[in-house]
Formats: structure tokens, C-alpha cells, sequence
């Protein structure tokens, strides 16, 4: 049997299958990105191996391979030996090998050697892959410094815009009250954490500190509440938020989908946008004609705005319909399956893994 592990910057996923692609075990937890998940990468990982193999003798796992975003570069050698104290940790003995999330998604989507993949979840890149291995790639450069049109990156534009909103910079929208009962909800951060000293309540932490200001109702707009309760919400928003490992911001990017839904004008602009840095992205890996494109991540694999939008751009680019990852560690299970039969996984295996 083979191992697959994808781990990500929200959420570990670990799949344990036989050479034939059946799915014999599965296992989650934590996120394990070194630069976004504020964990110890190896912790989540033994994690979601240990769940995975309850049932499993460790000893029929001939192979692993394990890939994780913010392993490429400078920090391969940190996750390959995070990857190796989780799996000896496991009481694994197989053969171990690493590899990216890019690797892991594309071989998801399809078993072509061949494409590109255009992925926006947590963070957001493109990736053209030739023969199995990597050509090019853009973006992916992490929450600070690129993954336009990721669900941290929607997520941070519309809470600058909630912000400029409440002290009179922006426009009114609807994302104020969404962005106060999101974080009242994902927030709840004790005055400790939040900067407050024994005895206080930190500023907007506590649910009904955010939600119910004293006299006022969180509901309406900006416009319509005093001076101080607009800079109360603004000072818990930031306080709920930096509290919180950048990657969690990007659960509120559905709720800036739903907002485009229903004709904000401000979430509908962040969407579009998003829209297109994932399609200019996707432009400059130099995609050939035809090629196989797999969409990876929650922004695109789910229904709303920017994932309607890109699947029509790509369209129009490529003719033809984009495949889906939706189980990275199914991905990495099959590059497993390779390795141990030293032969392209069949399409019927990949099938069967990814169903």
C-alpha cells in the first residue's frame, strides 16, 4: 500500500490506498505551512498519518509521498525533514518522498503529464508542467507578498474596505455587518491573546462585545452610527484579526462571494478583480494550445462569482471545459502508486483513487 499526504495551510489530508487505487484509510488535521498555519508542520502531519492508519499495519506501506504548500525553495529542506520526523514518528519504514502542493493538485486532476494548473484557495499560482515536472510557475509567493485572487487575498481586500467603510473613506456596504459576524464568530479570543490586561475585556473579542454595541444595533449602515461605535467595531475587527494565523482570514472570502451575489457593488468589484489576477496569472505560465487545465482550491471549487467567471475565461482561452482537483491527497497517493510500479498511474487507478 501507498500513502498520500497534501498538506495544506488550513488543513492536512492523508489517504492510504493499495496500488490499485482502492482507498483503504483517511486521516485529517491542522494546517502545515510553515509560513501561514502557525503550527509545527511535522505535528499536523503525524496527525492526519496516525488518524489515516488506525486500522493499517504499518508495515504493508511501501511508499509516501507527501507534498505541502511553502515546501518549494527555501523551504524544501524544512519540510523534507518535517516530513521525515512525522512519518518515522507514524512508524513508518517505506520509501518517503516530497514534493509540493502543485505536484499533489495537478496529479489530482488528471494523470496527464501534460497542463497546467490554476489553483486559488488559501493562497492562489499557476503551474505549467511538461513530462510529469515542473516549467514554469507564477505567483504562490504567500499571503504577504502575492497569491492575488486566493481567499486570503479577497478576504484582506474586503476588510480594508469594511475598515475604510467605517471611518468614512470607503463607500457602504453590506461586508461591515458580514465582516462583524464572521470574526465575532472565528474571534472569541481571550484579552491575553488580544493585548488586554488581566481583568479587561479586549475590544470587540468576545461575541457580544462585537455584535451588540452598547445602544446600538451591528445592523445598518456606517453612516448610521455614531462616530464612537463605528471606531469600536473597527478596533475589534482588528483586534479578532490579528489574533488569528493569516491563514484563517480566508474564511471570510465566501462571505464576499455571497455579498457579490446579492449586488454589493464593493464585493462585487474584489471578485472581479480576483477574477482577473487568476486569469492574468494563469496567462503568463505560458499555457500551449489544448492544454489539460485543472482548477485546485476552495475559491475555484466553489460555486460563486470568481470561480463562474474563471471557468468562462479559461473557456474562451482553451476551448474545452477544466478538469478538478478536489483531493490533493489522492494526488499524492497516485505519485506513490508511480513510484512503486515505476510506471504512469492508468486512468481506471486514478479514477478510482480521486471518485
Amino acid at each position: 500500500m501507498v500513502i498520500g499526504v497534501d498538506a495544506g495551510a488550513t488543513t492536512t489530508r492523508c489517504v492510504v490506498a493499495t496500488v490499485d487505487g482502492t482507498v483503504v484509510g483517511r486521516g485529517t488535521a491542522g494546517g502545515a505551512n510553515r509560513n501561514s498555519s502557525g503550527v509545527e508542520v511535522s505535528a499536523s502531519i503525524e496527525a492526519a498519518l496516525t488518524e489515516a492508519l488506525r486500522r493499517i499495519d504499518r508495515a504493508t506501506i511501501a511508499a509516501g509521498v507527501l507534498g505541502a504548500a511553502g515546501s518549494s525553495g527555501a523551504g524544501r529542506e524544512a519540510f523534507r525533514a518535517a516530513a521525515g520526523r512525522a512519518w518515522r514518528s507514524a512508524g513508518l519504514t517505506g520509501e518517503l518522498g516530497t514534493v509540493t502542493d502543485l505536484e499533489v493538485a495537478f496529479a489530482a486532476g488528471t494523470p496527464e503529464p501534460d497542463g497546467v494548473l490554476l489553483l486559488a484557495g488559501t493562497g492562489a499560482l499557476a503551474a505549467r508542467f511538461a513530462a510529469g515536472a515542473l516549467e514554469q510557475r507564477c505567483d504562490g509567493y504567500g499571503w504577504l507578498l502575492g497569491d492575488e485572487g486566493s481567499a486570503v487575498w479577497i478576504a484582506v481586500r474586503a476588510l480594508r474596505a469594511v475598515l475604510a467603510a467605517l471611518d468614512g473613506r470607503g463607500e457602504p456596504t453590506s461586508l461591515v455587518d458580514a465582516a462583524i459576524a464572521h470574526f465575532a464568530a472565528a474571534g472569541g479570543t481571550p484579552e491575553e491573546k488580544a493585548g488586554g490586561t488581566p481583568g479587561e475585556k479586549a475590544v470587540g473579542t468576545p461575541a457580544e462585545k462585537v455584535v451588540g454595541m452598547p445602544g446600538e444595533k451591528a445592523g445598518g449602515t456606517p453612516g448610521e452610527k455614531t462616530g464612537g461605535v463605528r471606531e469600536e467595531m473597527a478596533q475589534a475587527l482588528i483586534a479578532a484579526t490579528f489574533a488569528m494565523p493569516p491563514a484563517r482570514l480566508g474564511g471570510f472570502a465566501p462571505a464576499v462571494s455571497a455579498a457579490a451575489e446579492q449586488d454589493d457593488a464593493v464585493a462585487v468589484r474584489i471578485c472581479a478583480t480576483a477574477t482577473g489576477r487568476l486569469l492574468h496569472t494563469f496567462d503568463h505560465v505560458g499555457p500551449p494550445p489544448g492544454a489539460v487545465v485543472v482548477l485546485a482550491g476552495s475559491v475555484l471549487l466553489t460555486p460563486g462569482p470568481v470561480a463562474r467567471q474563471v471557468r468562462a475565461g479559461l473557456l474562451a482561452r482553451t476551448g474545452a471545459e477544466p478538469r478538478t482537483a478536489r483531493d490533493g491527497a489522492a494526488g499524492a497517493a497516485a505519485l506513490a502508486i508511480s513510484r512503486v510500479t515505476g510506471a504512469p498511474v492508468a486512468s481506471v487507478t486514478h479514477a478510482r483513487l480521486t471518485r
